[in-house]
């Protein structure tokens, strides 16, 4: 059997314009059947506009894909048949009941009255939201809108998934029941095609993470082999004194030749080290500058420093090749 028989997505030099901006810059996919793949990149990469062009929401420029073995551009009909796809923000009606919602989709898709009530039910009950029912839409919390929505995806059951950064917006519970969810869909033999700029869903979730940036594919892996391509060792800092951050961030990207990371609380840096010898030679600047270190370590990156890691050489690249014109 040819082996794109197995692949749910194989795309091949995708690209999009917006006037003078090339949202997707020849990137290619494959995906196999049964697999959840993240497509991972910062706002601005690309990432809804390649989900859109492979759910034929709009056209590439150039380039071919198939979906499901249907081609993008000779068969839409048939990749649209086959697939399910819901965007960051719930495509419902808030007037009606959680059941109305569902049945009014179900009736859409051809189900007769039974057959829709008994299908809206069935979802309802799977997604943990048969006490909410007959509930306004409007009075759902957030978890619970994001669980209809991807509900109301699956009325008819796709071969391939999109989900368009399905936990925006979400807080850390409702984060986990969704992601609890996606597991289960992809259990049962359903594709997952996931954009998300949360690095921790990707690593979560993903077998397979593709990272974008500036309409390109960076890289791609599973999570392992992306952190052991950036680099096997990560030097971590925290300071004692939040105040020299920024002197101790410009002496760590002097000695050590790389970016440094802030975490959120701006008490702790991170930066990639080629050898031990090099984290100790950095450190050691630290101490004689007078910047007290709380505490440090050596270790394998993140991949959130891996994202940074690889999107900041790719900006490092684009000025280069800017400075050389």
């Amino acid at each position: 059997m040819d082996a794109t028989n197995f692949l749910a997505i194989d795309a091949s030099g995708l690209v999009k314009h917006f006037g003078d901006t090339k949202a997707v810059d020849g990137i290619d996919l494959a995906v196999p059947r049964g697999m959840i793949f993240a497509i991972l990149g910062p706002n601005g990469a690309g990432k809804t506009t390649l989900m859109r062009m492979l759910a034929t929401l709009t056209a590439p420029d150039a380039g071919r894909a198939t979906v499901m073995g249907h081609d993008l551009l000779a068969s839409p009909q048939d990749v649209r048949a086959s697939i399910a796809m819901t965007g960051q923000f719930a495509s419902l009606d808030d007037d009606l009941t959680g059941r109305e919602n569902l049945i009014l989709l179900a009736r859409l898709w051809g189900f007769k009255g039974a057959e829709a009530r008994g299908r809206a039910d069935e979802l309802l009950a799977r997604f943990d939201l048969a006490d909410a029912a007959n509930k306004q839409v409007k009075a759902y919390s957030g978890g619970m809108r994001r669980r209809l929505d991807i509900a109301a995806s699956l009325v008819v059951t796709p071969g391939v998934l999109f989900l368009d950064e399905p936990t925006t917006g979400l807080d850390p519970t409702a984060r986990q029941g969704v992601w609890q969810m996606i597991r289960t869909l992809a259990a049962h033999g359903a594709t997952i095609l996931l954009t998300t700029q949360y690095l921790e869903e990707a690593d979560q979730l993903a077998e397979r993470i593709a990272v974008i940036d500036k309409g390109k594919k960076i890289a791609e892996g599973t999570s392992r082999e992306l952190k052991a391509a950036t680099g096997s060792g990560f030097l971590h800092v925290a300071l004692s004194d939040p105040a020299r951050i920024g002197e101790a961030s410009a002496l760590l990207e002097a000695r050590l030749g790389a970016t440094v990371q802030r975490d959120g609380d701006g008490t702790a840096l991170s930066a990639m080290a080629k050898t031990p010898e090099a984290a100790t030679d950095a450190l050691k600047a630290m101490l004689d500058a007078g910047i007290q270190v709380a505490d440090f370590s050596m270790g394998s990156p993140s991949l959130e420093e891996v994202f940074f890691a690889l999107t900041s050489e790719g900006s490092r690249r684009d000025r280069q090749v800017e400075a050389n014109r």
